[in-house]
C-alpha cells in the first residue's frame, strides 16, 4: 500500500519550507524520495511524497536540492528524460527508422543459422506452420543452441524494400508532432534522494537539530522563529538559528545557536559571538547547543556570559537537555 503524509497545518513560509519537510521526514523516518512518471499527464515525474507533504503550489526540485546541498539528502540519478527540442516536453515516443528512407515502416526480424549445414536466413523463411524447416537441407530445427541459433535481427523497409541490420533512430514528440534526432533533442537529469542515516545526520546537521528542537518547543506552545532576526537595543537585526516566545511577542523571548564540529570539539567562538548579540538584545534566556561538546574555554566563557550550554550527541539528548532547562 502507498504510503501518504499528511501536509502540516501550519501555513509553510518561504523561508521555513526546508525545515518544514525535514521535520515530517525526521518524524515519519522517510529514508528515500523517488520520482514518479505520471503518464496520464504528458509523462512529467513528479515527487509524491514531498507534495503530500507540502503540497503541489511548492517547486518541489529545486528545494530538494537545496537540502541535498546541506548534507542531509544524498542524490543520485535515478534516470535521464528525453525532452522534445521545440516545446520541452517530456510526452516522446522512439521510431526506428530505414537508413535509406528515414521510413519508420520497416518489420522486424530474428535471423537463424542453421547449425548443421551453416544456411543463415530471416525466421519467416524457416517457419512451416508451428515447426522451424532449413530451407536448404530440409532439417527439422527443434532444439535452440542446437539445431540452430539465433544470429540477430534482420529488418525490411515496407516504403523502400531495403534489407539492412541496425536501424536509425528517431524521436517523436505526441505533444507538438515535431522528429527529432538524438543531436538534437534534450536530455533531463531526474534524481532519486537518499536520506542520511538518522543517527548519522542527527549528530552532524544543524538542520536536523534545528528541526528537533523546533518540534519540541512548538508542542509545548511557545511560537517559534527558524531562522529569525531580532532588532537589538542599538538599532541593529541579530540572527538566531531559533526565538521562541510564550504568550505575547511583547514579552522577553529565548534565543537559541546551534553549533558543530568535525573536530568533536566546538570551539569558544559561537560563545563569543552568541554574547555579542544577546548583549544587544537582552533575550529572556540564551542558549548554545553544542554538538557533540564545548571545550573549556567555551565553557568558562559561557559561565561569565550567563549563556546556558547545552551539550549533546544527538537531537534526541539536546531535547531532553533542553527540556531540563526550561
Amino acid at each position: 500500500m502507498k504510503k501518504t503524509y499528511k501536509r502540516g497545518k501550519t501555513k509553510v513560509k518561504k523561508e521555513s519550507v526546508a525545515q518544514s519537510l525535514l521535520e515530517r521526514i525526521f518524524e515519519y523516518n522517510i529514508t528515500e524520495i523517488e520520482p514518479v512518471y505520471d503518464l496520464e499527464n504528458g509523462c512529467n515525474n513528479s515527487y509524491p511524497i514531498v507534495e503530500s507533504i507540502l503540497g503541489s503550489d511548492v517547486k518541489i526540485e529545486p528545494l530538494l536540492e537545496e537540502i541535498a546541498e546541506t548534507g542531509v539528502l544524498v542524490k543520485e540519478l535515478f534516470d535521464k528524460m528525453v525532452l522534445c527540442p521545440k516545446c520541452d516536453s517530456q510526452y516522446i515516443s522512439t521510431r526506428y527508422n530505414c537508413p535509406y528512407c528515414s521510413s519508420f515502416d520497416i518489420e522486424k526480424s530474428s535471423l537463424i543459422e542453421h547449425i548443421k549445414c551453416g544456411y543463415m536466413d530471416v525466421e519467416q523463411n524457416f517457419r512451416k506452420g508451428k515447426k522451424l524447416v532449413c530451407p536448404k537441407c530440409n532439417g527439422v530445427l527443434e532444439r535452440a543452441d542446437f539445431d540452430y541459433k539465433k544470429a540477430g535481427v534482420w529488418c525490411k523497409c515496407n516504403n523502400c524494400s531495403k534489407n539492412f541490420d541496425i536501424p536509425t533512430p528517431s524521436h517523436f514528440c505526441r505533444k507538438c508532432g515535431v522528429i527529432s534526432t538524438f543531436e538534437e533533442i534534450n536530455l533531463k537529469n531526474v534524481y532519486s534522494y537518499k536520506v542520511k542515516d538518522a543517527t548519522q545526520v542527527g549528530s552532524k546537521s544543524i538542520a536536523f537539530v534545528n528541526t528537533a528542537i523546533n518540534n519540541f518547543l512548538t508542542k509545548k506552545g511557545w511560537k517559534v522563529q527558524s531562522p529569525a532576526s531580532v532588532k537589538g537595543k542599538s538599532g541593529a537585526q541579530h540572527s538566531f538559528d531559533i526565538v521562541a516566545f510564550k504568550g505575547s511577542k511583547s514579552k522577553k523571548p529565548i534565543v537559541l545557536d546551534i553549533a558543530t564540529s568535525t573536530e568533536n570539539v566546538v570551539a569558544e567562538q559561537p560563545v563569543v559571538a552568541l554574547f555579542a548579540k544577546i548583549f544587544d538584545v537582552s533575550p529572556k534566556k540564551s542558549f548554545l547547543v553544542a554538538i557533540p561538546k564545548l571545550n573549556e574555554n567555551g565553557k568558562k566563557m559561557a559561565e561569565l556570559y550567563k549563556i546556558q550550554i547545552i551539550e549533546a550527541q544527538d537531537q534526541s539528548k539536546a531535547i531532553e537537555s533542553l527540556k531540563e532547562s526550561l
